[in-house]
């Protein structure tokens, strides 16, 4: 996106300067703080002895994670300076120019996600999915259920607060995705994704809507949310199981 958008080459949906915003993990922090949305406290780092005096400052557990990184590819949670050092250590080695973001890791947390639509004028809530795990483990290696068992409506309700003050903010046409962290009635939010999720056909799927055709639309400009007649049609719960490739390969 970064080259074709200095190549001045048309991005459908979401704009380059948006995305970024969102990827980046220290900048897309500082943007949560100006919304007034709880996150865990957190700080960049871009050498070890910096991650070292932002982790002792934060206190253990930390979660480390690199930015622009798809599928929580080299995020890890760490408890002491020897794992933390060699870990960012690694991040470094295979990707020099990029920063690391440590957070307090909210251990025991209950985690839950938003998938959604925006065109600019108004945000369309796809579902709201709560993990059978609890928060720690990646979203795409978790188990889900479609709608949420577990959370209060005041929780319900503030993540959609969030998601909806979120895609306003960040500008998004078409799909986001949003992960929460909810730990008693506060409701944090860990990272947004300016894209489609791979829980978007999962929730298509259950409710019976083409949500994948609309946010299409969207995105080319060439209808709004209004435009659409969508009536979700609920059976009961469903239950998003992770398939792992090896599994599937030999």
């Amino acid at each position: 996106a970064e080259t074709f958008h200095k190549k001045g080459i048309p991005i459908i949906g979401t704009s380059f300067p948006d995305m970024d915003l969102a990827e980046d993990r220290g900048a897309f922090s500082d943007l949560l703080k100006d919304l007034g949305i709880p996150y865990p406290k957190y700080g960049v780092a871009e050498d070890a002895t910096e991650a070292l005096r932002i982790a002792n400052e934060i206190n253990y557990p930390v979660l480390v994670r690199p930015s622009y990184v798809l599928g929580g590819q080299d995020m890890r949670i760490v408890i002491n300076d020897r794992e933390l050092e060699q870990h960012v250590l690694h991040i470094f080695k295979h990707a020099p120019d990029n920063k690391v973001l440590i957070d307090h890791f909210l251990d025991r947390s209950k985690e839950a996600e938003i998938d959604c639509i925006c065109d600019g004028d108004e945000v369309h809530v796809m579902g709201i999915m709560e993990h059978i795990e609890p928060a720690g483990i990646h979203s795409g290696d978790s188990n889900a259920v479609l709608p949420t068992y577990s959370l209060s409506v005041n929780a319900v309700n503030l993540m959609v607060e969030y998601a909806e003050k979120l895609a306003k903010a960040l500008n998004i046409r078409g799909l986001m995705n949003v992960q929460f962290a909810i730990k008693g009635e506060t409701v944090y939010v860990i990272e947004s994704n300016p894209r489609a999720s791979r829980t978007t056909p999962f929730i298509a799927k259950a409710y019976g809507v083409p949500y994948l055709k609309i946010a299409t639309k969207v995105m080319l400009g060439t209808h709004k949310l209004k435009d659409f007649v969508i009536k979700p049609q609920p059976k009961g719960y469903a239950i998003k199981v992770p398939v792992f490739s090896f599994s599937k390969f030999p």
